[in-house]
């Protein structure tokens, strides 16, 4: 019997050890249960992602995709006249007010970097993507600064169970972003 062509298969795989690392966390990732949760064979898995941490390369990059669009597509962060802190918080609102489950994801994998070396360069890929756009309207510190914020506030209220604050988030990024104007007199 020949190879079945299946161009998806890649992307399966990927979709398949979110799903797992979702249910299971990333302690329950394993070549076996991504092959078994996306019903492939175990060596289509091993074939594109040759070890775990490629494998968790992957789903980094691509949950992280997700928020890093939502910057992207943000048109008041690239207008002069738009206020940046609301524009910001305003976002991570939208981003905290999806499902709880993916935001939670998205950290454990972030967070995995701190375990697994390989995932630190696509954990400050997406640091850095949000600075790149934040530069476009402030300085490269202040840009750094107030992805830390983001960061931080996010980790808090996943770590503390709490309700995402968009008016403290709002004021302590104003803080930040206006402390910048002062830095520079």
């Amino acid at each position: 019997m020949g190879r079945r062509y299946d161009p998806e298969r890649r992307q399966r795989i990927i979709e398949a050890a979110l799903r797992v690392a979702g249910e299971k966390g990333i302690a329950g990732l394993s070549h076996r249960t991504v092959a078994a949760e996306a019903d492939v064979p175990l060596g289509s898995t091993t074939y594109h992602f040759k070890t775990l941490d490629d494998l968790l390369v992957a789903a980094l990059r691509q949950s992280n995709e997700g928020f890093a669009q939502m910057v992207r597509d943000r048109g008041g962060l690239r207008d002069p006249d738009a206020d940046v802190p609301a524009e910001l918080a305003a976002l991570l609102g939208e981003w905290a007010s999806g499902r709880r489950e993916a935001v939670e994801l998205e950290y454990e994998l972030y967070l995995s970097a701190l375990r697994r070396p390989a995932l630190r360069p696509v954990a400050a890929e997406w640091c850095e993507g949000v600075a790149e756009v934040l530069r476009e309207r402030t300085d490269p510190v202040t840009a750094r600064g107030l992805v830390a914020v983001m960061d931080g506030i996010c980790l808090q209220v996943l770590l503390t169970g709490g309700e995402y604050d968009e008016a403290y988030t709002q004021d302590l990024l104003g803080r930040v972003f206006n402390s910048a104007g002062s830095a520079a007199s």
